[in-house]
């Protein structure tokens, strides 16, 4: 049976070194992001790396139609999903106090509604994998936030947003890993990413977490049999106290 996964935020960062791995281990998968041309590029390093077969679908994390789009398009090409890898996010800083509601409202639905949508839509494809291969099942992986875990100033609704999406995961292992369906967050520091790049003047890139840590997580997360659940992986950056991005 071949493997098969989608991942969202894939053209970049984390979810392109995700991809990237998953491409060597021979899966076939749907990659989506907002950016079309890059997407192709991705696609074509991915079909070189050795995927299966590779799809991507450009679109917004916020835009509802676009997710649907995401499913039906890996629905159609693979029937099942062996991994359902939740990366792409969004997040500002801002006192509380001064916390623009658009802003709001842009952070959870990129960092909760969509991860929500995904997972209902994605259940039957998720079911079909776990079937097919009942020792090793079918995962579900999100990138969360260690603020999602230890609240930090600043950082309000990005870690709501973080710390539902860990409670999500809770709820969807208590409904669906009887079934061969375990979910995970992962919960890290700051990451060396593009999208860390606004703390560099506090936190220099060579203290954050290396992107190639989380990919070292994904991949035996996805080497576990189903009897195995882990709900959520704090992983802190050496030299703090462990509750501070």
């Amino acid at each position: 049976m071949t493997r098969t996964a989608l991942i969202t935020g894939a053209s970049r960062g984390i979810g392109v070194a995700i991809a990237k791995s998953l491409a060597r281990q021979g899966y076939a998968m749907t990659i989506t992001a907002r950016d079309a041309d890059r997407l192709s590029v991705v696609a074509a390093q991915l079909r070189e790396a050795g995927a299966r077969d590779v799809i991507s679908v450009a679109t917004d994390m916020a835009d509802t139609d676009g997710v649907e789009a995401v499913l039906a398009g890996h629905s159609q090409r693979f029937g099942s999903l062996s991994a359902l890898v939740l990366n792409a996010g969004v997040g500002t800083a801002e006192p509380l106090a001064d916390a623009s509601m658009r802003r709001f409202d842009k952070t959870l639905a990129v960092n909760l509604r969509a991860p929500m949508q995904l997972i209902q839509g994605a259940l039957p494809m998720l079911r079909a994998a776990a079937a097919l291969a009942p020792e090793r099942g079918a995962k579900v992986i999100a990138l969360s936030s260690i603020t999602g875990v230890y609240a930090e100033a600043g950082l309000a609704a990005y870690g709501a947003a973080k710390a539902a999406l860990i409670s999500l995961f809770a709820t969807l292992n208590a409904e669906e890993s009887g079934k061969g369906i375990a979910a995970t967050t992962i919960a890290p520091a700051y990451v060396d990413t593009d999208m860390s790049a606004w703390i560099h003047d506090r936190v220099p890139p060579e203290e954050m977490l290396a992107v190639s840590d989380v990919v070292e997580i994904v991949d035996s997360l996805l080497r576990l049999s189903a009897r195995a659940v882990v709900s959520n992986i704090v992983m802190s950056r050496a030299g703090t106290d462990g509750y501070r991005a």
